[in-house]
C-alpha cells in the first residue's frame, strides 16, 4: 500500500499534467473498489451519494459520520482521495480548520471547502467570511508533513444564483486564500467553464454528468480544465436503473430489467482482482 505522502505526490502530479484527469465518485466500498479495478487514477467522495446510501437527503449526515465514511473510502483502494466535505461542517473558520485537521488524519489526499451555508434563506456566505473560511483550512493544509489538495468551491450556480463575475471574484479570492484547486459546481457552457479558467492559475475541477451537458473529456481539457468529476450522477444512474426495475416489477409484474444487469461472476472477479 502507498503511504499518504505518495499518494498526496501522485495527486498533485495529476493536476500538474497537459491535460485534464477523471476521477469519480464512489459512494461506498464497493464502488471505489470497482472504479480502481476500471484503471481511474484517483477519486473523489459524494456527500449527496453517501447520503442516498444511507436513506437520507444531502447534508444531513454529521462531521463524525462523514469522516468515517471517507476514511472507509481510503482505504478500499490504494488510490489517492479527495473528500467532499460540504462547508466544513460548520459556519465558523476554526471548525473548517478542525475539519481539514480530520480530513487529514483519516488519511485523504484531498479534500473541498465549499461557501453554501446550507440554510434556504440565506444560501450563500458573504464573501469576505467565505475568504476566511478558506484560508483557515489552508493554513492547516499548508502544515501538514505531507501533500494535501485543499479545492475551494464556489456554489453559486447550484443555488440560483448564475452571477459568472461573483463566481470567478470569489475564485481568484479562495486561490489567493490558498486553494489549490478551484471549483465552481453548476457551470452547463463552454464559454463560461473558459472563463473561469482564463481568470485562474491553478488547477480547475468541473463536474460533468449533469442532464444536457454534454462536454467531452477531450473538449474540457482544451480549455484548459484539468479535473473532471461526476458528483453524485454515478450514485443517480444506479439508483435509476434500481427504479426502473422496481418500477417493472410492481407496475407490470415483469423481470425484464434482469436482462440489463451486471453478471456476478464479472462482478466477483474484480473483486477478486483487487
Amino acid at each position: 500500500m502507498l503511504t499518504q505522502a505518495e499518494k498526496g505526490r501522485a495527486f498533485r502530479a495529476l493536476h500538474e499534467r497537459g491535460s485534464a484527469f477523471i476521477i469519480p465518485n464512489p459512494w461506498d466500498i464497493g464502488t471505489a473498489r470497482l472504479l480502481a479495478h476500471l484503471g481511474f487514477e484517483a477519486l473523489a467522495t459524494t456527500s449527496m451519494g453517501y447520503a442516498f446510501s444511507a436513506g437520507q437527503r444531502d447534508n444531513t449526515i454529521g462531521r463524525d459520520r462523514m469522516i468515517a465514511h471517507v476514511s472507509e473510502i481510503v482505504s478500499a483502494t490504494d488510490l489517492p482521495v479527495s473528500a467532499d466535505l460540504e462547508n466544513g461542517f460548520g459556519d465558523a473558520p476554526e471548525v473548517v480548520a478542525e475539519t481539514i485537521r480530520l480530513a487529514a488524519a483519516a488519511g485523504l489526499a484531498g479534500g473541498s471547502i465549499e461557501d453554501a451555508t446550507g440554510r434556504p434563506d440565506h444560501p450563500i456566505y458573504e464573501k469576505e467570511h467565505s475568504i476566511e473560511r478558506v484560508r483557515a483550512a489552508a493554513e492547516v493544509v499548508h502544515a501538514l508533513p505531507f501533500t494535501f489538495m485543499l479545492t475551494g468551491r464556489a456554489e453559486n450556480y447550484l443555488h440560483g444564483r448564475p452571477d459568472l463575475k461573483d463566481t470567478i471574484a470569489r475564485l481568484q479570492a479562495y486561490q489567493e486564500a490558498g486553494a489549490d484547486v478551484l471549483y465552481a459546481p453548476g457551470l452547463t457552457s463552454k464559454e463560461d467553464i473558459a472563463a473561469v479558467v482564463s481568470s485562474l492559475d491553478r488547477p480547475v475541477n468541473v463536474v460533468m454528468g449533469l442532464q444536457g451537458v454534454q462536454l467531452s473529456l477531450a473538449a474540457l481539457s482544451a480549455i484548459g480544465v484539468r479535473r473532471v468529476s461526476v458528483g453524485s450522477a454515478l450514485c443517480r444512474a444506479a439508483l435509476g436503473a434500481f427504479l426502473r426495475a422496481a418500477r417493472e416489477m410492481r407496475q407490470h409484474g415483469t423481470f425484464t430489467f434482469a436482462n440489463e444487469a451486471v453478471s456476478p461472476r464479472e462482478i466477483s472477479a474484480m473483486f477478486s482482482a483487487g
